[in-house]
């Protein structure tokens, strides 16, 4: 059941699968809109809980949905400047729709007053620094693959929007090797290599059926899906719908979990780039094996992994480093902040995908938040684009930064 929060958390997935993108910016325009609702609807109803941001002078009659859309319409038209989304309309008709009255005009003025607080927070915040990376070309070094240049190889330094910076949660090196040869050359890095050869080749005869279809279930990386913040937002839905939350809840939790999100983004990306490691893609290391002074790896210059576009036909990795696995940090956080939403990690739902190497939207239940994290986690291996302590140690990042958003904004008033 849509309410005011969830109607525009679905705009913002039509402009997800519009524009695309890699997932920063997409889970940062996420934040601004959730956080910019919540502190509207938090001005007219509180919820005994602290703003994000400001906390706006308003009237109790204000219209809470003229609020809600107005602070949506204004965050997604700064942070997704060139969507063909007709957002005007979209906010026009939903504005048409509500009852007149002067409750409208008060809503418009509470939404527009939150949204300028988070415009005002964010300009400046390193989102548009464009300055080029230049990738290596050493043993281990992460280079293009032929999907592309390095996607936002400078999103690390955006400014979070609630942990200290994008280091505060950096994840332990792999294997617990501090240089990037003594890695390549260990027997934990052997054991990483030839699981993922295995099991994620597009030709593997040892991936089972389960297997490809929990790889793509959780992949949604082409443009024209909801994209993995996107699917879990879909999750966070499923949920809200099943327990009944109201608008006054919707804006808690779903700004929760984008905030969490968002700065899942800024931390993977952290280790990602921002370290002297820049850890090369499996497809790299398979096909170079004889540089990596590995005597247990072996190469194989023709192998690819199963990720791909059914368009084309070709098979690709995410055009960034491999260390850590971004959809396992942000599962993890989403996870962390709906435990502690709900009170429990024991939930079922039910969510589907929109990768569409799945055509139909493949549905698949889950007993826990923490249960569909891991297989989200473990999904890329299977996919054949991360090793299993990208998304280990993505895990244990996300897990952290979930726990810390949730213990330190939009806490209860007086905690």
């Amino acid at each position: 059941m849509a309410d005011a929060i969830t109607h525009w958390n679905d705009v913002l997935l039509k402009v997800v699968r519009q524009l695309g993108g890699a997932p920063g910016p997409i889970a940062r325009g996420g934040a601004m809109m959730h956080a910019a609702m919540y502190d509207a609807v938090n001005s007219i109803a509180p919820s005994a809980h602290q703003p994000y941001l400001v906390s706006v002078p308003a009237a109790p009659t204000a219209s809470i949905e003229a609020a809600v859309a107005h602070a949506a319409h204004d965050t997604l038209v700064a942070a997704f400047p060139a969507t063909t989304v007709p957002l005007a309309t979209i906010l026009m008709d939903e504005i048409k729709a509500l009852p007149a009255g002067p409750e409208i005009a008060a809503g418009e003025a509470v939404g527009k007053a939150a949204a300028a607080a988070m415009l005002a927070k964010r300009h400046g915040d390193g989102a548009d620094d464009k300055a080029p990376y230049v990738s290596g070309a050493q043993p281990g070094d992460w280079r293009p693959t032929g999907s592309g240049d390095a996607a936002t190889p400078n999103w690390g330094h955006v400014t979070p929007f609630c942990i200290p910076s994008g280091q505060s949660f950096r994840p332990p090196r792999p294997g617990g090797y501090a240089y990037k040869p003594e890695m390549l050359k260990s027997a934990e890095y052997a054991a990483q290599f030839n699981e993922v050869k295995k099991l994620g080749s597009d030709s593997s005869v040892t991936r089972t059926p389960e297997q490809r279809e929990i790889a793509f279930f959780w992949a949604n990386d082409l443009d024209g899906t909801y994209k993995p913040p996107g699917q879990l937002f879909e999750v966070t839905k499923s949920v809200s719908d099943q327990k009944g939350l109201d608008t006054v809840q919707n804006a808690r939790l779903f700004a929760l979990v984008a905030l969490g999100m968002a700065d899942a983004g800024i931390c993977a990306w952290d280790a990602k780039y921002d370290t002297n490691l820049d850890l090369w893609r499996p497809e790299t290391a398979i096909q170079h094996a004889t540089t990596d002074g590995n005597p247990a790896t072996a190469e194989d210059p023709k192998w690819k992994p199963l990720s791909k576009d059914p368009a084309s036909g070709k098979h690709f990795s995410p055009s960034f480093p491999a260390y850590v696995s971004g959809h396992a940090t942000f599962a993890a956080v989403h996870a962390a902040i709906m435990r502690r939403y709900f009170g429990t990690d024991n939930v079922t739902f039910t969510v589907r995908t929109e990768d569409p190497n799945l055509p139909g939207g493949v549905e698949r239940s889950f007993n826990s938040f923490t249960e569909a994290a891991r297989e989200n986690a473990r999904s890329r291996v299977y996919l054949g684009v991360h090793f299993q302590w990208d998304g280990d140690h993505g895990f244990i990042s996300g897990n952290a930064i979930g726990e810390y958003v949730y213990d330190n904004v939009l806490r209860p008033v007086g905690a």
